[in-house]
Protein backbone atom coordinates (compact mmCIF):
# COMPACT_ATOMS: atom_id res chain seq x y z
CA UNK A 1 0.00 0.00 0.00
CA UNK A 2 1.26 3.45 -0.89
CA UNK A 3 1.58 6.01 1.93
CA UNK A 4 1.37 9.75 1.20
CA UNK A 5 3.55 12.00 3.37
CA UNK A 6 1.73 15.27 4.09
CA UNK A 7 4.03 16.67 6.77
CA UNK A 8 4.81 20.44 6.74
CA UNK A 9 2.16 21.17 4.14
CA UNK A 10 -0.56 23.84 4.20
CA UNK A 11 -4.18 22.65 4.36
CA UNK A 12 -4.71 23.64 0.72
CA UNK A 13 -1.56 21.85 -0.35
CA UNK A 14 -2.47 18.86 1.80
CA UNK A 15 -5.84 18.48 0.07
CA UNK A 16 -4.23 18.85 -3.33
CA UNK A 17 -1.49 16.35 -2.53
CA UNK A 18 -3.89 13.75 -1.13
CA UNK A 19 -6.27 14.21 -4.06
CA UNK A 20 -3.35 13.70 -6.45
CA UNK A 21 -2.35 10.56 -4.59
CA UNK A 22 -5.87 9.18 -4.82
CA UNK A 23 -5.94 9.80 -8.57
CA UNK A 24 -2.60 8.05 -8.99
CA UNK A 25 -3.79 5.07 -6.98
CA UNK A 26 -6.97 4.93 -9.01
CA UNK A 27 -5.13 4.90 -12.34
CA UNK A 28 -2.50 2.42 -11.15
CA UNK A 29 -4.98 -0.11 -9.78
CA UNK A 30 -3.65 -3.56 -10.79
CA UNK A 31 -5.57 -5.82 -13.11
CA UNK A 32 -7.97 -8.19 -11.45
CA UNK A 33 -8.84 -5.98 -8.48
CA UNK A 34 -12.55 -5.66 -7.87
CA UNK A 35 -13.23 -1.92 -7.25
CA UNK A 36 -14.18 -0.98 -3.68
CA UNK A 37 -17.93 -0.97 -3.15
CA UNK A 38 -19.74 2.39 -3.12
CA UNK A 39 -20.55 3.76 0.31
CA UNK A 40 -23.22 6.38 -0.32
CA UNK A 41 -26.75 5.92 -1.60
CA UNK A 42 -26.06 8.26 -4.52
CA UNK A 43 -23.09 6.15 -5.60
CA UNK A 44 -25.18 2.98 -5.45
CA UNK A 45 -27.96 4.56 -7.51
CA UNK A 46 -25.44 5.69 -10.12
CA UNK A 47 -24.44 2.11 -10.90
CA UNK A 48 -25.90 0.36 -13.90
CA UNK A 49 -28.51 -2.33 -13.24
CA UNK A 50 -26.14 -5.33 -13.43
CA UNK A 51 -23.48 -3.82 -11.18
CA UNK A 52 -26.13 -2.57 -8.75
CA UNK A 53 -27.58 -6.08 -8.38
CA UNK A 54 -24.07 -7.49 -7.85
CA UNK A 55 -23.36 -4.88 -5.17
CA UNK A 56 -26.62 -5.42 -3.33
CA UNK A 57 -26.13 -9.20 -3.28
CA UNK A 58 -22.43 -9.61 -2.63
CA UNK A 59 -20.62 -6.36 -1.92
CA UNK A 60 -22.66 -5.10 1.02
CA UNK A 61 -20.11 -5.06 3.83
CA UNK A 62 -22.74 -5.12 6.57
CA UNK A 63 -22.75 -8.92 6.68
CA UNK A 64 -21.21 -11.02 3.94
CA UNK A 65 -17.95 -9.12 3.71
CA UNK A 66 -17.55 -8.05 7.31
CA UNK A 67 -13.85 -8.71 8.03
CA UNK A 68 -12.62 -10.72 10.98
CA UNK A 69 -9.71 -9.52 13.07
CA UNK A 70 -6.42 -10.73 11.65
CA UNK A 71 -4.73 -13.00 14.17
CA UNK A 72 -2.08 -15.70 14.03
CA UNK A 73 -3.21 -18.55 16.27
CA UNK A 74 -2.02 -21.63 14.32
CA UNK A 75 -5.49 -23.02 13.68
CA UNK A 76 -4.10 -25.21 10.90
CA UNK A 77 -2.16 -27.20 13.51
CA UNK A 78 -5.27 -27.31 15.72
CA UNK A 79 -7.24 -28.80 12.82
CA UNK A 80 -4.54 -31.41 12.28
CA UNK A 81 -4.71 -32.37 15.96
CA UNK A 82 -8.51 -32.60 15.78
CA UNK A 83 -8.25 -34.93 12.78
CA UNK A 84 -5.73 -37.10 14.61
CA UNK A 85 -7.99 -37.27 17.67
CA UNK A 86 -11.04 -38.34 15.65
CA UNK A 87 -8.97 -40.88 13.72
CA UNK A 88 -7.79 -42.35 17.02
CA UNK A 89 -11.41 -42.51 18.22
CA UNK A 90 -12.55 -44.24 15.02
CA UNK A 91 -9.66 -46.69 15.25
CA UNK A 92 -10.48 -47.62 18.84
CA UNK A 93 -14.21 -47.91 18.12
CA UNK A 94 -15.25 -48.66 14.55
CA UNK A 95 -18.89 -48.10 15.52
CA UNK A 96 -18.08 -44.43 16.10
CA UNK A 97 -17.89 -44.02 12.30
CA UNK A 98 -21.68 -44.28 12.23
CA UNK A 99 -21.74 -41.00 14.14
CA UNK A 100 -18.80 -39.11 12.62
CA UNK A 101 -18.93 -40.13 8.93
CA UNK A 102 -21.53 -38.72 6.56
CA UNK A 103 -24.15 -41.39 5.84
CA UNK A 104 -27.17 -40.03 3.93
CA UNK A 105 -29.56 -42.70 5.23
CA UNK A 106 -28.82 -41.84 8.86
CA UNK A 107 -29.21 -38.12 8.21
CA UNK A 108 -32.61 -38.67 6.60
CA UNK A 109 -33.96 -41.27 9.03
CA UNK A 110 -32.33 -40.22 12.32
CA UNK A 111 -31.49 -36.57 11.65
CA UNK A 112 -27.75 -36.98 12.26
CA UNK A 113 -27.20 -33.52 10.80
CA UNK A 114 -23.90 -33.01 12.64
CA UNK A 115 -22.39 -35.43 10.13
CA UNK A 116 -22.23 -32.56 7.63
CA UNK A 117 -19.52 -31.18 9.90
CA UNK A 118 -17.87 -34.21 11.49
CA UNK A 119 -17.29 -36.19 8.28
CA UNK A 120 -14.30 -34.00 7.38
CA UNK A 121 -12.49 -35.14 10.54
CA UNK A 122 -12.94 -38.88 9.85
CA UNK A 123 -10.69 -40.89 7.53
CA UNK A 124 -10.76 -44.38 6.08
CA UNK A 125 -7.16 -45.22 6.89
CA UNK A 126 -3.71 -43.99 7.82
CA UNK A 127 -2.64 -43.07 4.27
CA UNK A 128 -5.91 -41.19 3.68
CA UNK A 129 -5.28 -39.22 6.86
CA UNK A 130 -1.60 -38.65 6.05
CA UNK A 131 -2.31 -37.32 2.55
CA UNK A 132 -4.89 -34.81 3.77
CA UNK A 133 -2.89 -33.66 6.77
CA UNK A 134 0.23 -33.10 4.68
CA UNK A 135 -1.85 -30.90 2.38
CA UNK A 136 -3.23 -29.01 5.36
CA UNK A 137 0.26 -28.62 6.82
CA UNK A 138 2.01 -27.44 3.64
CA UNK A 139 -0.75 -25.27 2.17
CA UNK A 140 -3.01 -24.50 5.11
CA UNK A 141 -0.33 -22.85 7.22
CA UNK A 142 0.60 -20.51 4.37
CA UNK A 143 -3.02 -19.62 3.60
CA UNK A 144 -3.66 -18.98 7.30
CA UNK A 145 -0.84 -16.44 7.41
CA UNK A 146 -2.42 -14.47 4.59
CA UNK A 147 -6.07 -14.78 5.62
CA UNK A 148 -5.58 -14.63 9.36
CA UNK A 149 -6.44 -17.51 11.64
CA UNK A 150 -10.10 -16.69 12.19
CA UNK A 151 -10.85 -16.12 8.51
CA UNK A 152 -8.94 -19.29 7.64
CA UNK A 153 -10.93 -21.37 10.13
CA UNK A 154 -14.20 -19.97 8.80
CA UNK A 155 -13.06 -20.63 5.22
CA UNK A 156 -11.96 -24.21 5.96
CA UNK A 157 -15.07 -25.25 7.89
CA UNK A 158 -17.48 -23.50 5.52
CA UNK A 159 -15.92 -25.05 2.43
CA UNK A 160 -15.83 -28.53 3.94
CA UNK A 161 -19.38 -28.36 5.31
CA UNK A 162 -20.87 -27.07 2.07
CA UNK A 163 -19.01 -29.74 0.09
CA UNK A 164 -20.54 -32.35 2.39
CA UNK A 165 -24.05 -30.91 2.01
CA UNK A 166 -23.69 -30.81 -1.78
CA UNK A 167 -22.52 -34.43 -1.84
CA UNK A 168 -25.42 -35.42 0.41
CA UNK A 169 -27.96 -33.84 -1.95
CA UNK A 170 -26.45 -35.65 -4.94
CA UNK A 171 -26.43 -38.98 -3.07
CA UNK A 172 -30.08 -38.55 -2.07
CA UNK A 173 -31.13 -37.66 -5.61
CA UNK A 174 -29.33 -40.71 -6.98
CA UNK A 175 -30.66 -43.06 -4.30
CA UNK A 176 -27.28 -43.73 -2.66
CA UNK A 177 -28.53 -43.71 0.93
CA UNK A 178 -25.94 -46.19 2.23
CA UNK A 179 -22.77 -44.50 1.00
CA UNK A 180 -20.21 -43.56 3.66
CA UNK A 181 -18.48 -40.23 3.03
CA UNK A 182 -15.49 -39.30 5.13
CA UNK A 183 -12.28 -37.32 4.85
CA UNK A 184 -11.04 -33.72 4.82
CA UNK A 185 -10.29 -33.80 1.09
CA UNK A 186 -13.09 -31.37 0.15
CA UNK A 187 -11.83 -28.73 2.58
CA UNK A 188 -8.17 -29.41 1.73
CA UNK A 189 -8.84 -29.01 -1.99
CA UNK A 190 -10.41 -25.67 -1.14
CA UNK A 191 -7.25 -24.72 0.77
CA UNK A 192 -5.19 -25.70 -2.28
CA UNK A 193 -7.23 -23.31 -4.42
CA UNK A 194 -6.74 -20.52 -1.87
CA UNK A 195 -3.00 -21.19 -1.87
CA UNK A 196 -2.90 -20.86 -5.65
CA UNK A 197 -4.82 -17.58 -5.42
CA UNK A 198 -2.48 -16.07 -2.83
CA UNK A 199 0.74 -17.56 -4.27
CA UNK A 200 0.18 -17.99 -8.03
CA UNK A 201 3.92 -18.02 -8.76
CA UNK A 202 4.73 -20.72 -6.18
CA UNK A 203 6.17 -23.96 -7.53
CA UNK A 204 4.90 -27.25 -6.10
CA UNK A 205 7.15 -30.23 -6.73
CA UNK A 206 5.34 -33.40 -7.81
CA UNK A 207 7.03 -36.38 -6.17
CA UNK A 208 9.77 -33.93 -5.21
CA UNK A 209 11.05 -33.79 -8.81
CA UNK A 210 8.76 -31.90 -11.19
CA UNK A 211 7.98 -28.23 -10.43
CA UNK A 212 4.45 -27.13 -11.27
CA UNK A 213 2.96 -23.69 -10.73
CA UNK A 214 0.19 -23.68 -8.12
CA UNK A 215 -2.61 -22.51 -10.49
CA UNK A 216 -1.60 -25.16 -13.05
CA UNK A 217 -1.76 -27.81 -10.34
CA UNK A 218 -5.24 -26.67 -9.28
CA UNK A 219 -6.52 -26.72 -12.86
CA UNK A 220 -4.91 -30.11 -13.43
CA UNK A 221 -6.48 -31.56 -10.29
CA UNK A 222 -9.87 -30.20 -11.32
CA UNK A 223 -9.65 -31.79 -14.77
CA UNK A 224 -8.52 -35.13 -13.29
CA UNK A 225 -11.29 -35.15 -10.67
CA UNK A 226 -13.90 -34.22 -13.27
CA UNK A 227 -12.71 -36.98 -15.58
CA UNK A 228 -12.69 -39.56 -12.78
CA UNK A 229 -16.19 -38.54 -11.69
CA UNK A 230 -17.64 -38.78 -15.19
CA UNK A 231 -15.79 -41.95 -16.14
CA UNK A 232 -16.36 -43.76 -12.86
CA UNK A 233 -12.63 -44.38 -12.34
CA UNK A 234 -11.47 -44.94 -8.76
CA UNK A 235 -15.01 -45.56 -7.55
CA UNK A 236 -13.96 -45.56 -3.89
CA UNK A 237 -12.87 -41.91 -4.04
CA UNK A 238 -15.33 -39.04 -3.53
CA UNK A 239 -14.36 -37.05 -6.62
CA UNK A 240 -17.63 -35.13 -6.43
CA UNK A 241 -16.75 -33.84 -2.96
CA UNK A 242 -13.31 -32.75 -4.18
CA UNK A 243 -14.89 -30.79 -7.02
CA UNK A 244 -17.41 -29.29 -4.61
CA UNK A 245 -14.52 -28.20 -2.37
CA UNK A 246 -12.96 -26.36 -5.30
CA UNK A 247 -16.30 -24.83 -6.28
CA UNK A 248 -17.32 -23.55 -2.85
CA UNK A 249 -13.80 -22.29 -2.15
CA UNK A 250 -13.99 -20.31 -5.39
CA UNK A 251 -17.32 -18.78 -4.38
CA UNK A 252 -16.07 -17.98 -0.87
CA UNK A 253 -12.95 -16.26 -2.16
CA UNK A 254 -14.87 -14.34 -4.81
CA UNK A 255 -17.89 -13.29 -2.72
CA UNK A 256 -16.49 -12.79 0.77
CA UNK A 257 -12.88 -11.80 0.09
CA UNK A 258 -13.57 -9.87 -3.10
CA UNK A 259 -10.93 -11.78 -5.08
CA UNK A 260 -11.45 -13.17 -8.56
CA UNK A 261 -9.27 -16.32 -8.57
CA UNK A 262 -8.95 -16.49 -12.35
CA UNK A 263 -7.86 -12.87 -12.64
CA UNK A 264 -5.54 -13.38 -9.68
CA UNK A 265 -3.81 -16.18 -11.57
CA UNK A 266 -3.36 -13.89 -14.55
CA UNK A 267 -2.22 -10.81 -12.64
CA UNK A 268 0.24 -12.57 -10.36
CA UNK A 269 -1.68 -12.54 -7.10
CA UNK A 270 -3.18 -9.03 -7.15
CA UNK A 271 -6.80 -10.05 -7.34
CA UNK A 272 -8.69 -8.33 -4.55
CA UNK A 273 -8.63 -6.96 -1.04
CA UNK A 274 -5.63 -8.65 0.53
CA UNK A 275 -5.81 -9.28 4.23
Amino acid sequence: MRHIMCRKTSPAGLNKLCATGEMELKHKQPAGVIPPPPHTQAEVLSLDRRRKRYYLLFMNQSFIRRPLRHTNENFAFALILANLAVFFLNTMSRNSLYYTALIPGLIVERLYIWQFFTYMFSHSGLFHLLFNMLGLLFFGTQVERRMGSREFLLFYLTTGTLAGIFSFVVYILTGMYGVVLLGASGAVFGVLLAFAVYYPHANIYIWGLFPVRAPVLVIGYTVIELFNELSGAQSGVAHLTHLAGFGFAYLYIFIRLGINPIQSFRSGGRGGYWR
